[in-house]
């Protein structure tokens, strides 16, 4: 067995997103965004994935966690506090564009939301933790998606230009470490979460998700350039969720499925940020499903001159296909799901548990792109209770990280660069999927509930301690 060793300047830390434990919905000059919108609990998914979604706020029929979070917009200094004593290097947030820019048309930024934004990048300097900072998570301003149709419209690319040059020129002497887009690849799975839009229906569904990548992937490019020239040492990265696809059997049928299905997953978006242009394998793709872009003069050769510095990804599972598959075949999964894979558990969630998949991923990425990879995204949900005496004795999900975090130290021995790791959500929030507070990932306990119900107060797991050690050490002491 291979003693694992991580580099001395390994970015240990955890990763949240604004939406999910922001609060403050309408505080701060903030307009109202996507996730604000969104209805909690198990029927999200049901209700976002239906054509025609009206984001409109029905109090009547749903709730809505997101409007409160976690209270991190009030609370952000003992949270921090919290994280420093963990130990952390590092810590992936987001900002909420419509903090920025409340309607994300305006011309000037909104001066309350870039000091929010301050006091945290300060309070995370005053205990050395680095930012990474996601520009774009999951929360498109309503404005842009009521009135130009979210990122279907070209005109989003210069609102997003002007949002992350504003960004740039704002926190340029606090934060070095930026992410583009939220998993990007998975727009044409689920196009309302990172396109913002809901399908007018399937016939054009992969049409406008495309289209919408496209406008993204010029306006990742317009800010990799404005961020290269405002901040000289600024690392910007794409941010991919990535799973690798196995094939069910040796069926040179299902290999091919696999394969088909892991070029355009996987690798479609990866190719055109950073090697910057379109894969070979796209243009098949795009005539056999009527995919026809609308690529504006200029478009190719920006893509080409700014691609990313480095890829970010999301890690929670592998994916297995085959070619035909019945419906109690299909499996869980992060916007995707494959079939069953017999070698493999499940969390209560049916999220497939697979850590050598990550080392698979790894490898596959490294292998491909030979940039630098960050894993910013990892974790389990699950239910935790709290005993009598307060304590949350949460193995499984120490059980879980371990592995993946050995997985991580493997790919390293591999030869893969990698510069860091910061767990999902660090600290209980709300579920991006399911919008419920009942699925916890988090070191920290926080007293919030599915029914609105609870005080917000902190507290910390199990594994709080164990990962405190774990960075400690460096990864030695697993």
């Amino acid at each position: 067995m291979t003693k694992l060793t991580f580099p001395e300047n390994f970015l240990w830390g955890g990763a949240t997103a604004a939406n999910q434990l922001e609060g403050g919905y309408n505080e701060g000059g903030k307009g109202l965004n996507l996730a604000d919108v969104l209805p909690g609990g198990k029927i999200r998914l049901q209700v976002i994935a239906q054509t025609g979604f009206d984001f409109e706020i029905d109090k009547s029929k749903y709730v809505y966690p997101n409007h409160d979070g976690i209270d991190f917009y009030h609370r952000y200094k003992e949270d921090i506090a919290l994280f420093a004593e963990m130990g952390f290097k590092s810590y992936r947030m987001s900002i909420a564009w419509s903090r920025i820019f409340p309607n994300g048309d305006e011309l000037e930024p909104n001066e309350e939301g870039l000091a929010f934004y301050d006091k945290v990048f300060d309070e995370l300097a005053k205990y050395g933790i680095e930012p990474v900072v996601t520009i774009s998570h999951y929360e498109t301003p309503l404005h842009l998606i009521k009135e130009y149709g979210g990122w279907r419209s070209r005109e989003l690319v210069t609102f997003f230009e002007r949002y992350a040059t504003v960004l740039f020129k704002r926190y340029k002497d606090k934060v070095k470490y930026w992410l583009t887009f939220n998993e990007i690849n998975g727009a044409t799975h689920m196009p309302i979460l990172g396109l913002g839009f809901s399908p007018e229906n399937q016939e054009t569904k992969l049409q406008d998700s495309f289209q919408g990548l496209h406008h993204q992937f010029v306006a990742s490019s317009l800010a990799v350039k404005a961020g290269h020239e405002i901040i000289p040492d600024a690392q910007i990265g794409c941010m991919l969720i990535y799973a690798p696809v196995y094939a069910f059997d040796s069926n040179p049928e299902n290999i091919l499925h696999a394969l088909k299905e892991e070029q355009v997953f996987n690798y479609l978006c990866g190719d055109v940020q950073v090697r910057g242009a379109y894969p070979t394998f796209a243009k098949r793709y795009f005539k056999e499903n009527n995919i026809n872009l609308k690529i504006e003069d200029g478009d190719l050769e920006l893509l080409k001159q700014y691609p990313v510095d480095f890829i970010s990804l999301s890690y929670y599972m592998s994916r297995t296909e085959k070619k035909v598959k019945t419906d109690e075949e299909k499996a869980q999964g992060n916007l995707i799901g494959g079939i069953k894979n017999p070698f493999l558990n499940a969390s209560e969630w049916g999220w497939e548990i697979d850590p050598t998949g990550l080392r698979i991923s790894l490898n596959n990425l490294y292998d491909r792109y030979q940039v630098p990879l960050f894993v910013v995204e990892n974790g389990l949900g699950a239910y935790d209770k709290v005993e009598e005496d307060g304590s949350i004795n949460d193995d499984y999900r120490i059980d879980y990280l371990r592995e993946h975090i050995k997985a991580m130290g493997e790919a390293i021995e591999d030869g893969v660069e990698l510069m860091g790791y910061t767990s999902w959500g660090c600290i209980d929030l709300v579920s991006a999927s399911s919008g419920e507070m009942s699925k916890r990932y988090g070191y920290i306990y926080v007293d919030k509930h599915d029914d609105g119900s609870g005080t917000f107060d902190r507290s910390k797991k199990k594994s709080f301690y164990w990962y405190k050690d774990v960075i400690a050490t460096n990864g030695a002491n697993l």
